[in-house]
């Protein structure tokens, strides 16, 4: 990974950062744009990325590499899901489910898988779209029950997670590669040209969400700012710290731990919307900390590199 590469990603996300919050501003981009916009990222283009990523040639080598970042994603999970029970005890309880929720779950699928791709290439969205496994069987299992705990039972939790779409796509991605099918040109073509369109489509809409700001969202108090300190800065750092104490393969490690270091979900608030978490709350939530995020992911590039 080069720095000057990193950099120059960071300037197009800015770009394109703004261009979404004008679109919002002008009023181009609506409520139901937003949502149509998640919608074709969750289901067309990161699937399409993931399915590209697994054309792999197969190897022993590779096959426990993945199985290597499955668990050190497990980990970063299990000592989210710690440090989401001890923290914030003392919170009014509305509040407090939003911050355990954002400490468990970040915004590694809609913005760190597409960063990882751009810095690692192929390689990068392979390992990401693994990493993601631990994660979305948490979001569904102890981060829902964050919420609301008789929501769903262990079946439906176990169907959100196996269906969908962005696993969908490593199934399809590890089926071509264990068995080595080749995607026709066509196919190929056309799953590059719909995933190049990920990261472009996911800053629109963060971009968006910037717009929408107001003074109550710019108040940071003491809670936010430790959350932000422990979901942008302790995490990946004890992430780091122990991929380098064991000696984890640099790519691994890396990909990892720059997925450690992603914001609050934005399932945030749509999950405190839907279950009478303070709204308001999760929305400045997530807006500090993709907007500190911005900064924070730079700098974890160039500790990576």
């Amino acid at each position: 990974m080069d720095v000057s590469n990193l950099w120059n990603l960071q300037g197009q996300l800015f770009v394109l950062l703004a261009v979404g919050a004008a679109l919002r501003y002008f009023k181009i981009l609506g409520e139901h744009s937003k949502t149509m916009l998640t919608d074709l990222v969750l289901y067309v283009t990161l699937p399409c990325s993931i399915i590209l990523s697994f054309q792999l040639e197969v190897h022993a080598h590779l096959v426990r590499t993945l199985f290597l970042v499955l668990a050190v994603s497990l980990a970063i999970q299990l000592f989210s899901l710690l440090l989401s029970r001890l923290l914030f005890a003392k919170s009014e309880e509305a509040k407090r489910k939003v911050l355990r929720y954002g400490i468990l779950i970040s915004n590694a699928g809609f913005i760190g898988l597409p960063i990882a791709g751009e810095l690692f290439g192929s390689l990068g969205y392979m390992y990401a779209s693994i990493y993601l496994i631990p994660q979305r069987v948490m979001m569904w299992s102890a981060g829902l029950s964050i919420f609301n705990a008789e929501h769903l039972s262990t079946r439906q939790k176990a169907r959100k997670v196996l269906l969908h779409p962005c696993m969908v796509a490593v199934y399809i991605g590890l089926l071509l590669m264990g068995f080595a099918l080749p995607l026709p040109p066509v196919l190929s073509m056309s799953l590059s040209s719909l995933g190049a369109a990920t990261t472009p489509l996911s800053m629109l809409l963060i971009g968006s969400l910037f717009a929408e700001m107001d003074r109550e969202h710019a108040r940071l108090d003491g809670k936010l700012f430790l959350f932000n300190l422990v979901r942008l800065a302790l995490i990946p750092t004890a992430a780091l710290a122990v991929c380098r104490l064991l000696a984890v393969d640099r790519m691994v490690s890396s990909v990892s731990v720059l997925l450690s270091a992603m914001p609050a979900g934005s399932t945030t608030v749509i999950l405190a919307a839907k279950y009478g978490g303070d709204t308001v709350y999760a929305s400045k939530l997530v807006i500090i900390s993709t907007a500190l995020s911005l900064l924070s992911i730079p700098i974890w590039g160039m500790v990576l590199v």
